[in-house]
């Protein structure tokens, strides 16, 4: 195990010490998933903040996810293990309601997401909408690495989100999600 790989472990331990649950995800535990997450984003040059929000970024559950790690009163507690600037990453995207959120993007209302929790919207920096499309490259791309299924379900409507989301990726998360994606994108009819 890796030094990185350790410190990981610890702030997951720290995290159930607090009465988080452990879930099954798609392709086994979502501990694996979220170590998977961070790992992807650290292999893609994220800075630290970015990759202890993907360490963490399922703890409230997401509108992809309805498992809570954690209860939104563990903000703080959450916040004292990763940072304030990881948990605000982390909270951000699992607030995200992702279906009114996504068609925004490239849009003037890009800066606004739509808080699933408050049901209002928070006004975001150019940062946050880029820290928020890696995320979710890194996110999606860990599951269909290990997901044929998933792969072939979602595998071109994804390839379409991250074509859409291509000018907020860093150029290391565009590349590999169209090496992950492309192959699957729906044929253009004629």
């Amino acid at each position: 195990m890796s030094l990185n790989q350790a410190h990981h472990a610890s702030q997951f331990a720290a995290l159930q010490a607090l009465g988080a649950g452990e879930f099954i995800h798609l392709n086994g535990s979502l501990a694996e998933h979220l170590h998977g997450t961070a790992s992807l984003l650290h292999a893609w040059g994220a800075d630290t903040t970015l990759v202890q929000a993907g360490l963490f970024h399922a703890a409230y559950g997401t509108a992809g996810y309805g498992e809570a790690l954690a209860p939104l009163s563990l903000r703080n507690a959450i916040a004292d293990l990763i940072g304030t600037g990881a948990e605000a990453l982390v909270y951000l995207y699992c607030a995200c309601n992702r279906a009114l959120y996504y068609p925004r993007l490239g849009t003037p209302a890009q800066s606004r997401l739509p808080d699933r929790f408050s049901d209002s919207e928070r006004r975001l920096s150019d940062w946050q909408i880029a820290a928020l499309c890696e995320l979710t490259a890194a996110n999606e791309t860990e599951i269909a690495l290990h997901s044929k299924t998933f792969l072939q379900q979602y595998g071109s409507e994804l390839h379409a989100l991250f074509q859409h989301m291509a000018p907020w990726l860093s150029a290391t998360a565009r590349a590999e999600t169209s090496r992950v994606f492309a192959p699957h994108a729906a044929a253009v009819p004629a």
